[in-house]
């Protein structure tokens, strides 16, 4: 194990460190807290003996889990591997934390959803689930599996993550519109969500470390919006001119069904006053007053 300076506050055990979420979580923990990042590399917690091992020897007061599978359509082909990273991991983590004297705090989904519900009309954290593909349906045997063996846990179901590292879907709608600014790119205009930045949700996560909320609450950017009406907020703030064009969910098929409703409301922060979650709009126009240079020489690389 790499040598950490000891610190005031929690110790904490991030598993997925080197991911979107996960790097930034580690970035905001680790002014205040002692934090023990793991890649998927370093602790594959889809290994029961590695997952035990690994929290033994740390100790945390907390573990994070930001560790998945999230390549969507190929959870369809690959569901061995999706059910081991997705399913058994977070179990194997409840497990050791229950074990170990340690809180959990896992990153769950939307996908969980079926998305059949009416937009505007919002998730509840206590409505009914039922997952369309086999990325959602690992993650939803994923959550029974730290309810089941974790009872100091709190599972939080976010939603169209973004961020300054990695992959994702705003960076690749920048990367493809400057690859060719004549080139018209079709974007799905009938799925709506919440564009949620993982600065945000790390914010979201260290207001929770000394929670003792435990069960299930929803965490994503406040407002909606279709993957289109996204695309050409973000690309209007990067001031890069674009040709988007809106298409339909059929226009675009995928291996894996998507969710047409992602909108999921975030009730039981808001109730116990911990949210601190905000319009998405707003972290849109943060993550481009931060990034805007560094976006664009990487999508132009």
């Amino acid at each position: 194990m790499t040598e950490v300076a000891e610190k005031k506050g929690f110790r904490v055990l991030i598993s997925g460190a080197t991911g979107q979420l996960g790097s930034d979580c580690t970035d905001l923990l680790s002014s205040g807290h002692t934090v023990f990042p793991f890649s998927s590399a370093q602790l594959d917690i889809s290994s029961r003996d590695t997952v035990d091992d690994t929290v033994k020897e740390t100790s945390p007061d907390i573990i994070v889990n930001c560790g998945a599978y999230t390549a969507v359509d190929l959870c369809e082909t690959e569901q061995e591997r999706a059910m081991g990273v997705n399913a058994n991991g977070p179990a194997y983590l409840a497990a050791a934390a229950s074990r170990h004297n340690a809180r959990l705090i896992h990153i769950s989904t939307d996908y969980v959803f079926d998305g059949r519900k009416a937009v505007p009309a919002p998730y509840l954290e206590d409505d009914a689930v039922g997952p369309l593909s086999i990325y959602g349906k690992s993650k939803l045997a994923g959550e029974r599996g730290v309810q089941e063996n974790c009872a100091d846990s709190l599972i939080l179901r976010t939603a169209w993550l973004y961020g300054h590292r990695g992959k994702n879907f705003l960076k690749t709608m920048l990367r493809l519109t400057l690859a060719d600014r004549r080139r018209e790119i079709r974007v799905v205009n009938d799925q709506y969500g919440s564009l949620t930045w993982t600065h945000s949700l790390a914010r979201q996560v260290e207001q929770l470390l000394d929670s003792r909320l435990c069960g299930i609450a929803h965490a994503t950017a406040e407002g909606y919006c279709t993957w289109f009406e996204g695309a050409c907020y973000f690309l209007d703030r990067m001031e890069v001119p674009h040709n988007l064009a809106p298409c339909t969910t059929a226009d675009y098929p995928t291996p894996a069904p998507r969710p047409n409703n992602s909108i999921l409301e975030n009730g039981l922060l808001k109730r116990e006053g911990l949210m601190v979650m905000q319009d998405w709009k707003k972290d849109i126009d943060v993550f481009v007053g931060r990034y805007r240079d560094t976006l664009l020489q990487e999508a132009q690389s």
